[in-house]
């Protein structure tokens, strides 16, 4: 396995369109790394370029500590799934599983030792270890049962650990993903998702994935990167990236249903206000801060309270979720999101006030571009 380094690495297209814009990142060996944004981000882009299929403009990116930029695809040592499986239709899965190798042989430095061997029994020592790294990575991934089948024969799924096992026996330094679950239905991307949890854990491998669901990138990765735009916003764990982001953008990106965005004043005693309202802030969010600001409320975080506090609502739609229900609701022109438990019931068409509760999600955001994070309880 291998450690993958990009230093300020970029992608400009001909015309100065900027897809990437110095990308720096660390990934340990054996780390599983998530790249993800919305469509358009650079994400894939960034995915290619570690690959070697996208050349890049500047910058460098090294794997196993030996700098890429100049090496070919075939030669960096790497394995890439893509979304489409991209399986032969006439070849059995035993055959797309070892085609690759066949071509490659097993190990590519021993080819020379067939000038001056027997041949035979060099193709034969071959052949047994591409047999044996077939059968291992069919076992890993519960596909052994498949093996004399086509691609028409199987489903989604399987196709889908085909495709993965396609990548497992090549045992590469660096294994990249992109977007390898879209085509799949919501509960076998669940499915599939926790088997490549397991199959990380089992093989310590350093893995890189891209994808545009901000729930398969926080159940994924040991860290994400939050791309916007072909720039970096935010690099770190999950639990951070949710509990603590770094901007607006980050912060309304990662989270299901999107945190709640509220744009009012605060002033010196730490009330914040609205167009028609005002709220105390605790003051973890106040202290220090004065002027235009947005407020931030994750919809957990947002509960109905007693008539005459908080924000007086309307409550356009009520959402049955089984365990838990989405409150939407419409404030001064903007709706927001409160989600509360099952057990309580509400009204269509009612009013409702609702305030934020601290300690649950509360952000405090500058009213700029960049929304740059103030604060957070």
């Amino acid at each position: 396995m291998a450690e993958v380094v990009l230093e300020k690495a970029g992608k400009t297209y001909p015309g100065g369109v900027r897809a990437v814009e110095g990308f720096d990142l660390r990934i340990a060996d054996g780390e599983f790394v998530v790249l993800v944004g919305p469509s358009g981000c650079g994400k894939s882009t960034t995915l290619r370029m570690i690959a070697g299929l996208e050349e890049i403009t500047e910058g460098s990116i090294s794997i196993a500590g030996a700098v890429v930029n100049d090496v070919h695809a075939r030669d960096r040592d790497i394995a890439m799934v893509f979304q489409n499986y991209a399986l032969y239709p006439h070849m059995t899965v035993e055959r797309n599983l070892s085609f690759g190798l066949m071509r490659r042989r097993v190990h590519r430095s021993r080819l020379r030792a067939l000038l001056s061997s027997d041949y035979r029994t060099a193709m034969r020592e071959e052949s047994a270890a591409i047999d044996l790294r077939v059968s291992e990575a069919a076992r890993m991934l519960g596909i052994t049962d498949l093996l004399d089948r086509q691609p028409r024969a199987l489903s989604g799924g399987q196709r889908q650990r085909v495709a993965l096992g396609r990548a497992l026996v090549r045992a590469p330094q660096v294994f990249l993903f992109d977007e390898p679950l879209s085509n799949l239905d919501a509960k076998l991307r669940v499915e599939m998702r926790t088997e490549l949890r397991v199959l990380h854990r089992q093989l310590n491998s350093t893995m890189v994935y891209v994808t545009h669901d901000q729930e398969e990138a926080m159940t994924l990765g040991d860290r994400l990167v939050v791309m916007n735009e072909g720039v970096v916003q935010q690099i770190d764990a999950p639990t951070r990236i949710y509990s603590h982001p770094v901007n607006r953008f980050v912060a309304g990106f990662v989270g299901t249903p999107s945190m709640n965005f509220l744009e009012g004043t605060l002033d010196a005693q730490g009330v914040f206000a609205t167009d028609d309202s005002t709220i105390e802030l605790p003051s973890e969010l106040s202290t220090g801060h004065r002027g235009p600001v947005v407020l931030g409320v994750r919809p957990g975080a947002l509960q109905p309270c007693e008539e005459g506090r908080g924000w007086k609502c309307h409550l356009a739609a009520v959402e049955h979720l089984g365990d838990r229900v989405d409150l939407v609701l419409e404030h001064c022109g903007m709706q927001l999101v409160s989600r509360v438990e099952s057990s309580r019931s509400f009204q269509e068409g009612a009013t409702l006030w609702v305030e934020p509760k601290a300690g649950e999600g509360v952000h405090l955001f500058e009213r700029s571009k960049e929304g740059r994070t103030l604060a957070s309880a």
